[in-house]
């Protein structure tokens, strides 16, 4: 079932974030930032354990990123990142966000959610507050894409 967090996911959220950020195909978070955004956050409870986790990160008026989107390796394929990036999309809706993006790895999951490529020069604001801290800027090898609600 999909949920807002709690501050007792911390934990498991900070350990699914850090697993994909080993790997190098997600930043990673420290434990207290993800106290800090735990109010941001969707969980993916399994029978009482978190197996997936996203967060909606607003920027500006107009303009949300679905970031943070990690399901354990053991619960893939189940249809969780799907319903953890549909709860993003309905709290946007509800917040009255025009546009909601997320900078990915797999545009085709997106895509299926009716998601779009853009251009990365689209998103000004994700570039100067985050993507100037990342290692890989400005050589960038996600793919930037948005959905227009």
């Amino acid at each position: 079932m999909v949920r807002k967090a709690r501050i007792s996911d911390a934990q498991a959220i900070h350990a699914l974030l850090n697993h994909y950020a080993g790997e190098g195909i997600m930043l990673s978070a420290s434990l207290a930032e993800v106290y800090e955004y735990i109010r941001s956050f969707y969980v993916f409870d399994l029978d009482g354990e978190v197996v997936g986790t996203v967060r909606l990160q607003i920027f500006w008026e107009n303009l949300a990123e679905v970031r943070s989107l990690a399901v354990s390796t053991r619960a893939e394929g189940r249809g969780i990142g799907r319903r953890l990036v549909q709860a993003c999309l309905e709290e946007g809706r509800q917040l009255g966000i025009g546009r909601i993006f997320a900078l990915t790895y797999k545009p085709a999951f997106f895509e299926k959610l009716g998601f779009f490529e853009i251009d990365k020069a689209e998103l000004p604001q994700k570039i100067w507050r985050d993507c100037v801290k990342c290692s890989k800027f400005p050589e960038c090898d996600e793919t930037a894409v948005a959905i227009d609600l």
